[in-house]
């Protein structure tokens, strides 16, 4: 039997129809202290965003606002957010809202460090270059 998601006792249908206001009360203080504050990109993004869902394209929508809080609008939109590098896609599901775009798109990669070169000891790894 198939799981069905419910943000704070809503559906996902549900969700999408309330208003930014109703949506704050929802989410934790926190995130209601971002939503009240945006800052000028942050409300660029939404122009941006309720631009793209006008429209109907199925573009991926740049953006290097990690720190803006997910909204119910965004559901189902994709979504390329910056890691310093390049820009990540991402699909916004219902599992994401109230979260940061940030939280997605990781800054940094896990080490790998290489074995020793050919015809060095294993100690000779910890030598220095020069």
């Amino acid at each position: 039997m198939p799981r069905i998601f419910s943000f704070r006792g809503k559906s996902s249908e549900e969700l999408q129809k309330i208003s930014m206001a109703e949506f704050s009360k929802m989410v934790t203080s926190r995130q209601r202290r971002a939503l009240k504050r945006m800052g000028m990109d942050y409300k660029a993004l939404i122009a941006k965003v309720d631009e793209a869902r006008t429209s109907g394209s199925n573009k991926i929508i740049k953006t290097q606002v990690r720190e803006a809080v997910i909204l119910p609008s965004w559901l189902g939109l994709k979504f390329g957010v910056n890691d310093g590098k390049e820009f990540k896609e991402m699909v916004i599901t219902p599992q994401m809202l109230g979260h940061r775009l940030g939280e997605f798109a990781f800054t940094t990669k896990r080490v790998l460090h290489s074995a020793p070169g050919i015809r060095a000891t294993r100690g000779s790894k910890f030598l220095a270059v020069k």
